[in-house]
């Protein structure tokens, strides 16, 4: 196929593309996909919303495979013994706070705090994948409505000073 063939404006008819290249960056993620798409293209927040939410749950699984092959593969260095400690010491914090230790931690509306980051900490405390999966898709959720509600806010009130 021709590159060149391809319309320059392709993206720009298509502006929920943004929105999901946005969502896959790591320790962006939604965070900035959402009020990017509220705020820069005037999207639909509801649409931006679900948009955004779904393709931040599905880079959670790629996510888990990359690290479960990094750390299979860091276990054969003499990282090992600080894997090792660090999972057993982390375990009765994530018995005591678990699934919702970590969604929280995932649903704080900071850069940093997204799916990436809640993918590693459950592998560094050594949670199971299903139950990561579920906190870090719940913390997805609840982030994503904060930082609509947010943005929709700072739209509806300030808007018209930086005429959006």
């Amino acid at each position: 196929m021709d590159l060149t063939s391809i319309p320059v404006d392709w993206l720009s008819e298509h502006p929920l593309l943004w929105v999901a290249v946005i969502t896959c960056i790591p320790w962006i993620e939604l965070r900035g996909s959402i009020p990017v798409g509220i705020l820069k293209l005037g999207l639909d927040p509801l649409q931006v919303l679900v948009s955004s939410v779904m393709v931040n749950i599905a880079v959670i699984y790629p996510a888990f495979i990359f690290l479960d092959w990094f750390f299979e593969l860091m276990k054969k260095t003499p990282l090992k013994r600080f894997i090792e400690r660090t999972q057993s010491k982390a375990q009765p914090y994530v018995e005591r706070y678990g699934m919702l230790g970590l969604a929280f931690f995932v649903a704080v509306p900071l850069p940093g705090t997204g799916a990436y980051s809640g993918s590693l900490a459950a592998h560094i405390f050594g949670m199971k994948n299903r139950r990561a999966f579920l906190a870090i898709s719940a913390g997805i959720a609840f982030a994503g409505l904060a930082v609509t509600l947010m943005s929709t806010v700072f739209k509806t009130t300030f808007g018209w000073i930086l005429g959006l």
